[in-house]
């Protein structure tokens, strides 16, 4: 059992591939076979496996759901309460219970078995820039 913590820079709302870092990490640990475990410890991001050859698909996503929650201060989310952190903060809150905050990744031969057009990223759903924590845990 191994574990282990990254801190994530984000620069504002978006996609940020982290899979090299994760591949590195198991290339340090020496870990051969098991099932790693990714958790985010933040209630306005989240964590995906998506495409990482078309930027384009980085892009339509981040519209897509800007579009299905949009900010507090747009008159479609005038019933919010939450809205003393700016008109991000809620809405990011609804983002991150909508998409995972734990991947599982098999790893083989020391490898995370991912599709050949598959990264792990953090979605960030704020507009500011943050450090993100994310937790990483290989089981047997």
């Amino acid at each position: 059992m191994t574990t282990g913590l990254f801190t994530l820079k984000t620069s504002g709302s978006g996609l940020y591939e982290f899979t090299p870092e994760v591949a590195d990490w198991l290339r340090d640990q020496r870990a051969t076979c098991g099932l790693l475990t990714l958790f985010v410890r933040h209630t306005s991001c989240s964590l995906v496996i998506q495409e990482n050859a078309d930027p384009e698909v980085r892009t339509d996503l981040r519209a897509f759901f800007d579009r299905l929650v949009p900010p507090s201060d747009h008159p479609s989310m005038a019933y919010l309460r939450h809205t003393y952190e700016g008109p991000d903060d809620m809405p990011a809150h609804i983002k991150s219970v909508l998409m995972p905050v734990t991947l599982s990744i098999p790893v083989v031969d020391g490898r995370l078995m991912l599709g050949t057009w598959q990264g792990i990223y953090l979605f960030e759903h704020r507009t500011a820039p943050h450090h993100r924590q994310v937790a990483v845990h290989l089981g047997a």
